[in-house]
């Protein structure tokens, strides 16, 4: 209150009617407007505001409070209620977040502009930030500057001051990697690297390295969340410096576990880099990124040391699809191949359902149900067709229909509007008068098939680890990547073709 005073307030009160303390000072008018910045559950703050308020007037909420509004209040005075964004026009909005700026003369207060209009009076000294900080603490204290935040209530203003050059050597303070541990090295593998450490890398592929067998020497990603992972999986070490990784010739291969807006990139780069390299499906979300995959591979040199290319598209190497592939395999005749993914809803807005960063849910999931497809099969897809449900929101329920060369045809069916009690995924075969009928991953019936026992897991297991320790074993060994190259390439420009991408 004593800062608001001498910022030029005229009224400021520790205790007393608000309400009567503004009439006061408008002289029985009511004031113009009311900025409500109270953090409470009451909705008595906006009915405060609403008292306070002259006919017409405005009312902003900036703050968080209740929302149980009584309607005589606005409707005899006609007023006007606004809960401000943060920032202003432009926050939450992915395509001005990306970039693209609202014309001038149809938004004149954008978020960009209302911060450089802040900074403008900052540098000009009109806006006294100055006064506002109570408190200062060295970097490295910084838990106590968190501290002092939650329990002080005196607390405004809190300075981090990093140390000076004279303390700290610059090229010290710009160190983007952080040493957890002793570098160790898989014997005649090199050193492994995985870029990304979101929550699928965390949750799914980090724990699938360690169960093949791997040691991951380096973990690429930003903030804290590198290094959090690099301690809890093991790794030696914690970087935000890709460039730097892929030029270290001590590590051979990398694994790609970020967006998939990135994937064709990062392939890219790291075939040129001379590194073998894993990516988790997608390979890429459009055409172009496929090319340019297509292309670098083929720069690459021949040889014994030609970098690897694998994909996780893991459920090919489930022990269920092992089984069914070997007994398939056996039947040198056309087969009817159905798959139902009960994929369930997500948001619209979700990162998956973007075509500019996920690619959408056809392009970033599907894809491994056509290449399970191809996989049980044992033939080339030659002909891709869709058909997507016919409702508004995102196109993420679909039946992709595709032919086989040997005269095979898949029907998978990609459904985003099912039960989520229903089984999430089943995979049955037709051929020759046999039916093999997969279960979720845990079951496997067998109907025709004379001395063929139905076989159950303990637990679903869709491949995960499987898939990694089949492409690590081909890395120490020198042998092939476990799914040929051309076959990743083919599924990848089937997948675009059924998402309507290419």
């Amino acid at each position: 209150l004593e800062l608001a005073k001498g910022f030029g307030a005229d009224v400021a009160l520790a205790s007393g009617d608000p309400v009567s303390a503004a009439m006061g000072f408008s002289r029985g008018r009511g004031v113009d407007g009311v900025i409500i910045t109270a953090s409470t559950k009451s909705s008595e703050p906006v009915h405060q505001a609403a008292q306070m308020c002259r006919k017409r007037g405005r009312i902003v909420l900036v703050g968080v409070t209740g929302l149980e509004l009584n309607r005589a209040d606005f409707y005899e005075k006609e007023l006007s209620f606004q809960v401000s964004c943060a920032y202003g026009p432009g926050r939450y909005d992915p395509s001005y977040e990306s970039g693209i700026d609202y014309p001038f003369g149809h938004v004149r207060w954008t978020a960009g502009r209302n911060m450089e209009a802040v900074l403008d009076m900052i540098a000009a000294g009109s806006l006294d930030v100055g006064s506002l900080i109570t408190h200062r603490f060295p970097f490295d204290n910084a838990a106590a500057a968190y501290e002092t935040l939650t329990s002080d209530p005196t607390a405004l203003g809190i300075i981090l001051e990093y140390p000076t050059e004279a303390e700290v050597p610059t090229e010290t303070l710009l160190e983007r990697t952080v040493t957890l541990a002793p570098r160790a090295t898989t014997p005649g593998a090199g050193r492994i690297a995985v870029v990304g450490a979101g929550n699928y890398a965390t949750a799914t592929m980090l724990p699938a390295l360690a169960d093949a067998g791997a040691t991951v020497d380096t973990i690429v990603g930003s903030g804290t969340r590198a290094a959090w992972a690099a301690e809890k999986f093991g790794a030696a070490r914690a970087t935000s410096d890709l460039t730097a990784t892929l030029e270290d010739s001590s590590i051979s291969t990398l694994f790609v576990l970020t967006r998939h807006d990135s994937h064709a990139g990062l392939v890219v780069k790291a075939l040129a880099a001379g590194k073998h390299v894993f990516v988790e499906k997608p390979l890429a979300i459009d055409v172009d990124g496929l090319e340019q995959v297509i292309d670098a591979a083929n720069a690459v040199p021949e040889g014994d040391a030609r970098p690897l290319i694998g994909i996780g598209f893991n459920r090919r190497f489930a022990p269920i699809t092992q089984r069914m592939h070997a007994l398939l395999s056996t039947l040198a005749v056309p087969k009817a191949v159905t798959i139902t993914c009960n994929a369930g809803a997500i948001p619209a807005n979700h990162w998956t359902q973007d075509p500019a960063i996920g690619g959408g849910r056809i392009a970033g999931e599907a894809c491994h149900f056509i290449d399970l497809a191809r996989y049980l099969t044992g033939s080339a897809i030659t002909g891709v067709e869709s058909t997507f449900l016919g409702a508004a929101g995102p196109a993420d329920t679909a039946t992709i229909v595709l032919t086989h060369a040997d005269g095979s045809i898949s029907t998978i069916n990609y459904f985003a509007n099912g039960s989520k009690r229903f089984p999430k995924e089943q995979v049955s075969v037709f051929a020759s008068g046999r039916v093999l009928v997969n279960d979720n991953f845990r079951k496997l019936q067998a109907f025709g098939w004379p001395g063929v026992r139905t076989m159950r897991l303990r637990r679903q297991d869709k491949g995960h680890v499987e898939g990694v320790r089949r492409f690590l074993a081909a890395v120490f060994s020198g042998g092939p990547a476990p799914i040929p190259f051309e076959e990743i390439v083919e599924v990848t420009a089937a997948t675009l073709l059924a998402a309507n991408l290419a």
